[in-house]
């Protein structure tokens, strides 16, 4: 996705309507200068994400003062303020035992440690914008790879001779690995293997990668006591975030808003 360069925006926007929350302007220039915090694709989509945000701002704001809370000038003072408002009209629910139990019943594979690999590789480096020199990189890839099957003795020579990374210096051994060590779509594929030669060559942004898993050692499950902590305050968080959305949602469906397009509950969660 190329996002657009917030960095630089103009410093008027006048095609930009200003937004009106309550009969309270917020005015084009004010949400020019909040379309910094939210790159997007487009001018419109980052000024749809700023608008919104302080949209949900001025709500809580307006909450506020009907509540007859102090709003002050100060930023760091009204967010306390605002988060003294959520604390008094959200209501914060708590994860039972048969609640966290229940999800880790249904969710057992996130709760393992790491799988750690060992791996050499060859890699056969291609342009990842140049779809022709791709094609055949991964031909002669595969084309190594029914080679190693007859020997695979000659795995070290053939990265010596034959591979794009520095690694070619040591038979092509990358070490143990552990996930976050390399490319995103790297691991989704590596970590999957089992010991031995890859059937089929794994691509990645640099190119075609001939893969040998030299050891693997996999994750073990970590026993409910062991994570019951973890999982009661992700559960509690995300449904406090909930309670969050819902009751902007609430404030929103209640207030007279122009100038801006106002989503569902999860895009209006403030920050």
């Amino acid at each position: 996705m190329q996002l657009i360069d917030t960095t630089s925006l103009p410093t008027e926007a006048p095609d930009f309507p200003d937004v009106v929350v309550n009969g309270t302007t917020i005015d084009s220039h004010t949400i020019l200068q909040e379309m910094q915090y939210y790159p997007a694709e487009s001018m419109e989509d980052s000024r749809q994400q700023a608008a919104q945000s302080l949209v949900v701002r001025e709500l809580l704001m307006q909450r506020a003062r009907d509540l007859g809370m102090d709003v002050a000038e100060d930023d760091d003072a009204n967010e306390n303020m605002i988060a003294a408002l959520l604390e008094k009209e959200v209501e914060l629910t708590t994860a039972d035992a048969e609640t966290c139990e229940r999800y880790y019943e249904a969710n057992k594979e996130r709760f393992k440690t790491p799988v750690l690999i060992a791996c050499s590789h060859i890699l056969l480096g291609a342009d990842p914008n140049d779809l022709e020199e791709r094609a055949a990189r991964k031909v002669e890839a595969e084309g190594l790879i029914e080679t190693l099957k007859d020997s695979p003795e000659k795995f070290a020579a053939l990265a010596e001779l034959n591979s794009d990374c520095p690694s070619k210096e040591v038979g092509g051994q990358m070490g143990q690995l552990d996930k976050g060590q390399t490319v995103p779509e790297f691991e989704r594929q590596v970590f999957t293997l089992e010991v031995g030669l890859a059937d089929y060559p794994v691509e990645s942004r640099y190119g075609f990668h001939i893969v040998r898993i030299d050891q693997r050692v996999d994750g073990e499950q970590l026993p409910y006591e062991a994570v019951e902590e973890r999982i009661r305050g992700y559960l509690q968080e995300r449904n406090y975030r909930s309670a969050v959305n819902q009751y902007i949602q609430l404030l929103a469906g209640e207030a007279e808003i122009s100038g801006v397009e106002i989503q569902g509950a999860d895009s209006l969660l403030v920050q």
